[in-house]
């Protein structure tokens, strides 16, 4: 699984590292990868020398002492150790870009919220310039909680990185396609697929079809994780062997970069004189991974009634209160619907968590209308929510046989936490002001009789 590129091909083509690209299968396998023959230690992670005069340094994701099935670390070979990689900061602002706790006196987050797609600009928009907040939620001090996004971007970063010690980012590409050049290797997203970038991890964005938009999902907590299947066993949902991790790629580049850190909310700057993309070999489980959505096999009521939201988890982040979590992602894919004298599209409930819908392309079945690709909607903590009348009557009286949901995919960034909306998602995005009156026309059907009406 390892791919081997030439010092020869690396001094040709200086970018090379975007040329390299290569993946290896398995979600939170241990990993070992070398873009040169022989960089990698082996039998030992720290030799007294390594290979090529490379420095040998420990990225960590988690407490040392973590246990086992949750420790994650990754072993780097690179031409420069980290602290070559950052001088003197200098705080800078961002400031569509927001991070919790972000409370606002003048902005009720209290409501059920939907927004059309974030217009495309044809201004110059970087991963960094592009990011939009639309809510926050927890704080990140106490590495508790997350914060959602829009990206528009409209050009590459050239001679400039970006790492968050704030969180990982869960990327959902919706149009256009990018490229994460990483320390650990280089990943292409495009729409159907997802991507996950690490707390700590150095990368650049570049442009590879555009304009690009899509969503993210800033989780400051646990990382992200296979949820269990309990009783479905050992299949379906997401299978680990569709996650993919880069190969090793590396830069060895003399040119004046900048380097952007996020750091509690708060954006600096620092200037060196090289590409900080220089691991060279690497070995561990602490990586970015992409995952193709339509690898996901959905599981599902097969006789009778609509089951909970949550048999279609994707990744959680867990928050330590068991079977609570920080974060799921939870995604709506084509399917087939086959319940018998049942409500079939999702039913009308409130619940403690707060949920954050996207859709990335065609018609959700809950809203056939309004809810549009490139959308979000936004239904808060124990506010009640669910089909509109024209849902809910057409799936009341439908003549009930196998049919199959096709041309579908939303998703859900679902948290423990109350999700309060940016001045951005507030004032400056475009809201759908008329939203809630989706409802208003729900008529009473209680006649007092008995009987099914």
């Amino acid at each position: 699984m390892t791919r081997h590129t030439s010092p020869k091909e690396m001094k040709r083509a200086p970018d090379a590292i975007g040329t390299v690209a290569g993946y290896m299968p398995g979600f939170g396998n241990d990993f070992e990868t070398e873009a040169l023959p022989g960089a990698l230690p082996q039998g030992q992670n720290s030799p007294q020398k390594c290979a090529y005069g490379l420095y040998a340094e420990q990225l960590s994701g988690t407490a040392f002492t973590a246990p086992r099935g949750q420790n994650e670390r990754t072993w780097c070979y690179r031409i420069r150790p980290s602290v070559k990689h950052t001088g003197r900061f200098r705080k800078i602002e961002l400031p569509f870009w927001k991070t919790a706790p972000n409370v606002r006196d003048d902005i009720i987050s209290l409501g059920q919220y939907r927004w059309d797609p974030i217009p495309h600009t044809k201004a110059a928009m970087t991963w960094l310039t592009g990011m939009r907040t639309m809510t926050t939620a927890g704080d990140v001090n106490t590495q508790a909680g997350m914060a959602s996004h829009i990206y528009l971007v409209t050009r590459s970063m050239k001679d400039e990185y970006f790492f968050s010690a704030d969180s990982e980012l869960l990327v959902v590409p919706q149009e256009g396609r990018l490229r994460f050049c990483t320390e650990l290797g280089v990943i292409d997203l495009e729409p159907k697929e997802i991507g996950i970038l690490p707390r700590g991890l150095v990368y650049r964005v570049e442009l590879v079809e555009g304009p690009a938009r899509g969503f993210v999902c800033e989780n400051y907590g646990q990382k992200f994780d296979l949820p269990s299947r309990g009783p479905i066993g050992a299949n379906c949902m997401a299978n680990p062997r569709d996650f993919k991790c880069p190969v090793a790629a590396f830069e060895d580049r003399e040119t004046r970069s900048r380097v952007v850190i996020k750091w509690c909310g708060q954006f600096h700057e620092t200037w060196i004189g090289h590409s900080p993309l220089d691991v060279v070999a690497w070995h561990g489980n602490y990586c970015p991974y992409k995952y193709d959505l339509r690898t996901y096999s959905p599981v599902g009521a097969i006789l009778f009634d609509h089951p909970d939201p949550s048999i279609f988890t994707v990744l959680t982040a867990p928050s330590g209160q068991p079977g609570t979590a920080n974060i799921d992602f939870v995604l709506f894919r084509e399917r087939w619907m086959v319940a018998e004298h049942s409500f079939r599209p999702p039913w009308y409930h409130k619940n403690i968590m707060s949920e954050l819908m996207g859709n990335i392309y065609g018609v959700y079945d809950a809203k056939p209308k309004g809810f549009v690709p490139g959308g979000m909607s936004l239904h808060n903590m124990m506010l009640p929510h669910g089909p509109d009348r024209n849902a809910f009557e057409g799936a009341s009286n439908s003549r009930l046989k196998p049919e199959k949901l096709d041309e579908t995919m939303s998703f859900m960034f679902e948290t423990r936490f109350p999700q309060h909306l940016t001045e951005f998602a507030a004032k400056q995005a475009p809201l759908q002001d008329n939203y809630i009156d989706c409802w208003s026309d729900i008529d009473k059907k209680f006649d007092g009789e008995p009987g099914v009406k």
